[in-house]
Parts: structure tokens; sequence; C-alpha cells
């Protein structure tokens, strides 16, 4: 059998004909190199946005609409852009056809809008492959539920998509193509010497990818690590696609460049702060909170409670800043229904989190007293703090951030190589 590898293109890298037709010569320089390729598409770029402004213009005016519905009209720009992919290559002669998510199948289970791929079955593409075709271009961000419906994966689901094709396709890479040429030691746009990385980990790329960092989806980190997929992030704008280009992602024992204690520094511009004023500190207390926040689906990150006297405390977490009206929703709710007894729900929308991360910290003391200790001289006030083994997170003003991104970045000396 010819070796496989998978190359998903991103939005942008399939924007117009124009990016599909140079995305299309970069996946004939691999089948000239004796590849059978899986090509996974997203929408092109500002299609699916597109699509999510119809469903919701479409929708009551309190907001809601079917679920089901909605993954069948947003999955419609993967489709678009497969098709046109797969004619693309037929005319430069190459044997391509496309394929939606549910005729692979990519089987799913979970919700509608944010699905969890549950299995591909590869015997139909497999067929494809021994019967001649040389490039399978998949619809990515879609599969289908046990009843039949189309699902869509969630914002970024075509990284997803591409990497679980690379696992059950027992491919010899999954190669990312966007509009950066690799995975950076932080944003580009706010620190102008921020090194392009030649590798990372996986371990390190979750952690960057929870924290901010947009390059990719974190479910597709999690699922590369979980079956050991080399996942490599390049440029659809650049010539090359050797080995030398890029930042691949690999386990940590393939990197010798690790010896350095941070890797990287991320950010998040849009978070929020709230704090439930004089809780009464007792048994069961967290779980009476934290529980309906998840139920009403609000992605809590950093928690702290604090020591207060007469048996009550207060309760600081963090989120989103679009999921605060939800927190606030649900705290009541448990308030009035006598779950919880709080004097104050207090927050503060105008906070951002600053995170330095790298595998080298697990063994290395004093990180966290030298990244304070930075963020002190600058005059930036730490107001939450959470660790990990390899990560540090802060909460600070936002006005502060980039200061805060900037000055971690040169006193951890970044921009240097290992």
């Amino acid at each position: 059998m010819m070796s496989r590898i998978v190359m998903k293109f991103g939005g942008t890298s399939v924007a117009d004909l124009e990016k599909i037709a140079n995305a299309a010569q970069k996946v004939q320089q691999e089948v000239d190199n004796g590849h059978e390729v899986i090509v996974i598409v997203s929408a092109m770029s500002g299609k699916t946005n597109e699509l999510v402004g119809w469903v919701k213009d479409s929708a009551p005016s309190g907001g809601l609409y079917d679920r089901a519905e909605y993954d069948a009209i947003v999955s419609s720009g993967e489709n678009i852009t497969s098709g046109l992919m797969a004619m693309r290559l037929q005319e430069m002669g190459i044997p391509a056809r496309s394929w939606q998510g549910w005729q692979v199948p990519v089987q799913c289970t979970g919700h509608h809008e944010n699905a969890r791929i549950d299995a591909i079955p590869a015997d139909n593409m497999n067929a494809a492959f021994k019967s001649g075709t040389k490039v399978c271009v998949v619809a990515g961000f879609q599969g289908i539920m046990a009843d039949g419906r189309i699902a869509t994966l969630g914002r970024g689901g075509s990284d997803t998509t591409a990497v679980a094709f690379a696992a059950a396709f027992e491919a010899e890479r999954c190669d990312i193509y966007t509009d950066v040429d690799g995975i950076y030691t932080t944003d580009p746009r706010i620190v102008s010497n921020a090194r392009k990385l030649n590798k990372i980990s996986y371990e390190e790329m979750l952690e960057l990818a929870s924290l901010g960092a947009k390059v990719l989806q974190t479910r597709s980190v999690e699922l590369a690590r979980s079956y050991r997929v080399k996942l490599r992030v390049l440029s659809s704008f650049d010539e090359d696609i050797s080995d030398k280009v890029g930042t691949l992602v690999c386990p940590e024992e393939e990197i010798m460049e690790n010896l350095r204690i941070v890797k990287g520094v991320a950010y998040s511009r849009d978070e929020a702060k709230v704090t439930l004023l004089s809780v009464a500190d007792r048994p069961g207390v967290a779980a009476a909170i934290f529980g309906p926040l998840a139920d009403a689906g609000v992605n809590v990150d950093m928690i702290v409670q604090n020591i207060s006297g007469e048996g009550r405390t207060d309760m600081t977490f963090s989120c989103p800043v679009d999921h605060v009206a939800l927190a606030q929703e649900a705290m009541q709710k448990a308030k009035d229904a006598g779950d919880i007894n709080f004097v104050e729900l207090v927050k503060d929308t105008e906070v951002a989190k600053i995170s330095i991360v790298g595998n080298g910290m697990r063994s290395q003391a004093g990180v966290a007293s030298k990244m304070f200790q930075i963020l002190a001289d600058e005059g930036v006030n730490i107001r939450v703090i959470t660790t990990s083994e390899i990560k540090i997170s802060v909460l600070v003003d936002r006005k502060y951030m980039e200061l805060a991104v900037r000055a971690l970045h040169d006193a951890f000396e970044l921009a240097q190589e290992a």
C-alpha cells in the first residue's frame, strides 16, 4: 500500500478559485512524491460566518433555532469547497473525487453544533484508493449522527477532522495549511521579534491552544497526542513544502531543544472575572456553584476560593466575557432555589489572561517568582493566578495585556534560539 498523508486547507487557503488552484498545486506535489492524499477542506473564508448569520436572521425573536437544521445549513460551505477542489485536481489530470461527511461516513456523537467524532470506517475510501483514486477531498467540520442527520464539530472543527483521518488511515503525517508559516513563541502582531518554533510537544501545544493561541483547535491537538499523529503547521503561501518548513507538533522525546524552560507566551483578551461575595463556607458549596454553571454551558477556567470568617467565603472564577450573562442567570436561579446563598455577584469584564508555557517548568524552580517580578516591575497588578505542571496563568487588567506579553517574552529570552 502506498504511503498516505493528510493535507488540511483552512478558509484563507481556499478563499477563492485562485487560492484553491494554489492549494491544488501543493496536493499535486505530494501525489508526484508517491503519496495517496486525503485533503480536508474548510469553507471558503467568510462563508461560515455568512451561513451562521442567515440562520440567526431566520430564527424567531427569542433567538432559538433547530440545531440540526443549523448543522445542515452551516456544513454546506465545506461541501462547496470540496467539490471545487476535486474539480480543479481533475483538470490537472489527477484522479480525485469529493466526499461529504456522511459518505465516508464520519460517525459522530454528542450534540448538534458541537459533535464529536466517534469513528471513521475506512472501507469506502480504501475502495476508492484501490480503484485508482489518488486524492480524496473531504469536507471538513462535519459528520453524521446515528439518526442520519448531518452534524458539525464546532468552530475550528476541520482541524479535528484532519487529525482524525490521519489516525484512522495511519497517515505518515498530517499537514495543516494556514495563513501563517508555523507556531510562534507568541503572537507576532504583538511582539515583532517572536520566533517560529521548529518543533513543539503535544503537551505544550495543547496548553497554548487552550490558553488562547489560535493556530490549532484544542481538540485536534488532544486527538494528535492520543494517536501519536505527527502534525505539521505550515503556510499555504510558501512554495517550499519540505520537512524544513513549518512547525512540527510531536512527542516531547523527539525535541532536542526542550532544554528551554519557557516555550511560549499565550494570551486571551476577552476574559471576565466573576466573584460571589460571602458564600456559605460548607461542604458541597463548590459543587452547588459550578454544577449549575456547567449545566448552563459556562466555560469556567481559573477558580480561587478566598479565606473569610464566620462561616462565609468569597468564590472567584474566570470565564469568557460572552458567558457572563449565562453565569449571572445560573447563579441567580441557584440562589432563588436555595441551593447557594451569596450576598452579591461582582463582575469585571475588563481583564485578560496571560500565560507562560513550557515543559522545562516541570523541573525548574523559581519560574513563577520570576514571572511575578517581571509583571511587578512593569506595574502590572495580578488579579488571579493558576498553575499546572507546565503553565502559569494570571488575570490582569486588559489595558496591560500587550505590555505584559512583551515583557514576559523579552525576560524569558524567547526571541533567541535555545
